[in-house]
């Protein structure tokens, strides 16, 4: 595949290589989409999603937005704290560490949890 997809497969497989989700520090996956900002905390030795949080359970309105991104954020922090998880492995999934991925972490970080 070529174009923006390649690149962010290339990089997104690169990262799956290194970091992996225990049920100690799960991972935590981002996908962002033309509409919203979705995000799950995975625990890859079970395959199981733990918690999973979207831009659009913000409300009426929410859109992809940056502060519906942080929003979002402290949202999959609460939800993760009250499963009993404090401390993740963030997985940028193949995007820039900026702009909406870099809202929803330093939202992630104000709810609770450590990196």
């Amino acid at each position: 595949m070529a174009g923006k997809l390649g690149r962010r497969d290339r990089i997104k497989k690169g990262v799956r290589k290194k970091i992996s989700g225990t049920t100690e520090r799960p991972r935590l996956s981002v996908f962002r989409s033309n509409t919203a900002v979705s995000a799950q905390l995975i625990d890859d030795i079970k395959g199981v999603t733990l918690v999973a949080v979207t831009t659009r359970e913000l409300g009426e309105k929410a859109t992809n937005s940056m502060e519906n991104c942080k929003g979002a954020g402290k949202k999959i922090a609460e939800k993760a704290i009250a499963a009993g998880v404090s401390e993740i492995v963030f997985d940028r999934n193949g995007y820039l560490y900026h702009g909406k991925i870099k809202a929803f972490a330093e939202g992630a970080r104000e709810g609770g949890l450590k990196f």
